[in-house]
């Protein structure tokens, strides 16, 4: 049987936002996508894209996988595309003008990369996916025994940074990238505060965004 949880949403969103966007969403299937921005985000059901921007339908163009990694241009590998592909359709068929990636707090994927996890099946895909990070780690060096937390949240910074460094291994990207028709961000959501920290170019620091309102909010332990 189909979750009623989805049948109560759908009928919600029918009652409201498609009815007072219909012409939108009309638009939207006579003239086709035209998003601008493009978020790689990770799986984690706490960090919809579309609900931290406010985006409306068509906005954005997003990919998310465990932990929102972007993996090096690889193209005779047999394996680890489907982001890649996106990647491709965004900048390649949609000529977006930014490519987001979005990191953030607690996230599962980058903890069991750090604890060494045992797989959760044969398979072992999310090791095998997460090893991919490996970089990032080796830039912090060696963990210290009593670092925990602090460790997780660096370790989720450097690997924003890293896919970062991924995309530029593209040509379509790094040539867009030095023509200046194309941008790319790191970002880093807080997921209890709700703070967003963005990636400063020149300086490779994460910073509140412009006019940040979080910082008087109540701080949650092991969020920053």
């Amino acid at each position: 049987m189909f979750p009623e949880r989805l049948t109560q949403g759908y009928r919600a969103f029918l009652d409201g936002r498609f009815a007072s966007e219909r012409t939108r969403y009309e638009m939207l299937a006579e003239r086709g996508q035209r998003p601008e921005i493009m978020v790689v985000g990770c799986v984690d059901s706490r960090v919809s894209p579309e609900v931290i921007f406010d985006a409306a339908p068509g906005e954005l163009l997003v990919v998310r996988n465990v932990a929102n990694i972007v993996p090096r241009y690889e193209p005779d590998r047999d394996s680890q595309h489907g982001t890649s592909a996106a990647l491709e359709f965004g900048v390649q068929a949609l000529k977006v003008k930014h490519i987001v990636v979005l990191g953030h707090a607690f996230c599962g994927g980058i903890r069991a990369f750090a604890d060494e996890q045992e797989p959760l099946s044969p398979g072992d895909f999310i090791g095998r996916w997460m090893s991919q990070i490996a970089p990032a780690a080796e830039s912090l060096g060696p963990r210290a025994k009593d670092d925990g937390e602090g460790y997780l949240r660096r370790l989720e910074f450097a690997s924003v940074e890293l896919s970062l460094q991924n995309l530029m291994t593209f040509p379509c990207v790094r040539i867009l990238v030095e023509r200046g028709r194309l941008a790319l961000h790191g970002a880093y959501f807080g997921v209890a505060s709700g703070r967003l920290l963005v990636r400063d170019a020149a300086t490779g620091r994460f910073e509140p965004v412009a006019g940040d309102l979080t910082a008087a909010l109540p701080k949650f332990s092991g969020d920053f």
